[in-house]
């Protein structure tokens, strides 16, 4: 044990130096984080974190249901990658909330997105692959950022969606199960009509249940 000690003892005095300037760099790491994360929470923005919710008409009331909710960096598994979506998704405004993402990365960012719920849907997968008689339905899935004032929490939005319904969505407003729901009705119509021009911002998906 002594001679641990007087190992230690040495290293320390010989790389002091080194030792001092980790902790002032951790500090000023931890420093510059901890501010970053007050002016979210201030701003109640919150791009680090993606929703993916599953949009649909039920009755004629419009119901949002959350699938998953979890960091950037747990669903692309790369830091990088997460920095570079928040980006884009800054670009977006009120009336384009689809993000703006190169084609050449788009597939990358919504197959991961797939990846992350495809597990909710793995039983009907496997019935149909038995040959048990399910239903199938095409979705389609795009990533967006809702910049409305109106909206108190930003988050980056994965959007899910029967694609009948949002290319034939209805003229008539729906009921809300939550008055501030009336922006992400007017989000779907943004949505319908981008599809008609950048279908290739969106994944089709067609799940069995």
């Amino acid at each position: 044990m002594q001679e641990l000690l007087e190992t230690l003892l040495d290293y320390a005095q010989e790389n002091a130096m080194k030792i001092v300037w980790g902790i002032i760099i951790a500090g000023i790491g931890w420093y510059f984080g901890r501010r970053r994360a007050q002016a979210s929470w201030k701003k109640q923005q919150f791009l680090n974190r993606l929703n993916i919710s599953l949009n649909m008409l039920d009755a004629g009331t419009l119901k949002i249901r959350t699938l998953s909710e979890k960091t950037c960096e747990d669903v692309f598994l790369n830091q990088h990658a997460a920095e570079v979506l928040k980006r884009y998704a800054l670009k977006t405004t009120q009336n384009n909330p689809v993000i703006p993402i190169p084609a050449n990365e788009v597939w990358f960012f919504l197959n991961s997105v797939l990846n992350e719920i495809s597990e909710q849907f793995a039983q009907g997968q496997i019935r149909k692959d038995l040959g048990i008689s399910v239903q199938e339905a095409e979705y389609l899935i795009c990533l967006t950022r809702e910049a409305s004032g109106e909206i108190n929490t930003q988050k980056i939005r994965a959007m899910m969606i029967r694609k009948s319904l949002l290319l034939n969505l209805p003229i008539e407003e729906p009921q809300y199960e939550s008055p501030v729901h009336h922006i992400r009705w007017k989000t779907l119509q943004q949505m319908s009509q981008h599809y008609q021009h950048h279908p290739g911002d969106f994944l089709s998906v067609s799940i069995p249940s």
